[in-house]
């Protein structure tokens, strides 16, 4: 068995009771499984696996394939997500009124954003955020990959968000932890844990729901998630955040055989889950709803501000202006498969975006407040004359029927595609620009000049590995 940290296994064992406790143990010692969650806008089946009891989409899968290799992985088809997180799901069908904003704010890289993305109805607006740059870099590509454009991902700290005063339906906050849940998958987390890190970390985590609580209108959700087992962060948060912010817990139906856990302290409706008992990574999870617009009162001895531990954000990407000409606009439109949804801005970096008319005024209101990377589809640069068009826009699930000419490359020809080598198309291939797909699934853009193709897939995207082994076949087209 691996050797946790005493003080772990004291509080495990007096909250669980020493029978479970040692199970607990166990499970941390023993293979993890492997999970993930199809993307229902392209249409794919799992081969093989078994499904995820509390997720529509979710598979578990017989063993680790080498996802890296994978080209349907890179068109969006399927997220490699644990289990456990998957449960958001639950959360979300047990709101009474369907959300129209959901903010995600802790977002990196990406898993729980994509599935907020796949429950939210067409007309919902998420934004999905982190407040590291890099992370938030990993963010922008995954959500792009996934091909929604009511999307926009943002880059600030919690309390940036508080000038939106009431703006949201929910905020999901998958709050930095002690990381007890990954101790089966990460060697670091257990040598990284501590008594002081869980006390910080509990702190760190009602600053940042602190922070971001005016954002949350009232009546509104919050999904407060870590991945700990410890009740510091869990139930203890979860009551803090009702006393003193005002919220009341809201029950969420589990089957026994699904093996959720209810809370380990307290009455307030919160779910666990144990290795030993779900097949999943440890995980916690409390749906709350928002029952005064203003705070109830706050303990004392509180952080200064969450920024504190999050480091520091980096400047707007770029301001957008509305002026963009007839006949780019009409150029643009034409590769969208509804060109009278959206509208086109110009930004300052050179490249044109696309938001869905609908969405642009509560898209307008995030982007005034806090620093975006990304907003509905980014479509194209400019350079000069020439309008060369953006890999978004080919992963977007409104890109149009015949937009572009379409080339389905062989898997070895897609690896090289994805390791952004220069390729030679089958004779017959249109010049200009074409789709690059694999299985009749984008994957990106080619410029084809005829004795080859200039390849478009972004270079911070590139699979950079020279190794390529056989097709994963992890899922298959519908």
């Amino acid at each position: 068995m691996r050797q946790l940290p005493a003080a772990f296994v004291q509080e495990m064992t007096e909250t669980l009771g020493a029978a479970e406790a040692t199970a607990l143990f166990e499970a941390l010692s023993s293979e993890p499984p492997v999970s993930i969650r199809l993307n229902p806008l392209k249409t794919c089946r799992v081969v093989g696996g078994t499904p995820v009891p509390w997720s529509a989409t979710g598979h578990y899968l017989n063993g680790r394939p080498p996802f890296t290799f994978d080209p349907l992985l890179h068109a969006g088809a399927y997220y490699v997500q644990e289990a456990a997180s998957m449960f958001v799901e639950q959360a979300f069908r047990r709101m009474e009124t369907t959300p129209r904003r959901v903010l995600d704010l802790c977002a990196a890289p990406g898993g729980k954003s994509t599935l907020w993305r796949s429950l939210l109805p067409e007309g919902a607006l998420l934004v999905s955020n982190e407040p590291l740059r890099q992370r938030a870099a990993v963010l922008v590509e995954n959500l792009t990959k996934w091909g929604h454009p009511d999307t926009v991902v943002t880059n600030a700290y919690p309390a940036d968000f508080a000038r939106l005063t009431g703006f949201f339906d929910v905020v999901a906050t998958d709050v930095p932890c002690s990381g007890e849940g990954m101790f089966r998958k990460d060697e670091g987390a257990v040598s990284e844990w501590s008594e002081a890190a869980v006390a910080t970390c509990a702190e760190r985590q009602r600053k940042i729901v602190e922070d971001v609580w005016p954002a949350l209108r009232e009546g509104g959700y919050l999904v407060y998630s870590t991945c700990t087992f410890n009740r510091e962060e869990d139930e203890r948060n979860v009551d803090y955040i009702c006393r003193h912010l005002g919220a009341e817990t809201v029950g969420i139906d589990c089957p026994a055989e699904w093996g959720v856990s209810g809370t380990t302290e307290g009455d307030r409706a919160g779910y666990h889950f144990f290795p030993h008992k779900t097949r999943g990574e440890g995980f916690f999870l409390a749906l709350l709803q928002k029952t005064s617009s203003e705070p109830l009162g706050r303990a004392s001895g509180r952080v200064g501000n969450s920024r504190n531990f999050v480091g520091k954000s980096s400047p707007r990407v770029g301001k957008s202006s509305p002026r963009v000409g007839h006949s780019l606009r009409a150029s643009l439109s034409s590769w969208l498969r509804d060109d009278c949804s959206f509208q086109f801005s110009a930004l300052e970096n050179g490249s044109v975006r696309a938001v869905r008319e609908a969405l642009s005024e509560d898209v307008q209101a995030v982007t005034k407040v806090v620093r975006t990377l990304s907003a509905g589809i980014e479509m194209a640069g400019l350079k000069g004359a020439k309008t060369i068009p953006s890999a978004a826009l080919a992963l977007s699930v409104e890109l149009a029927d015949g937009a572009f000419p379409r080339v389905n490359l062989p898997y070895e020809s897609a690896i090289a595609y994805l390791r952004r080598e220069t390729l030679v198309l089958p004779e017959g291939t249109p010049r200009g620009i074409v789709v690059a797909a694999h299985l009749d699934r984008p994957l990106g853009f080619l410029n084809n000049l005829g004795s080859r193709a200039n390849n478009l897939y972004p270079a911070e995207w590139r699979i950079r590995s020279t190794h390529v082994p056989e097709a994963p076949h992890v899922v298959e087209p519908t």
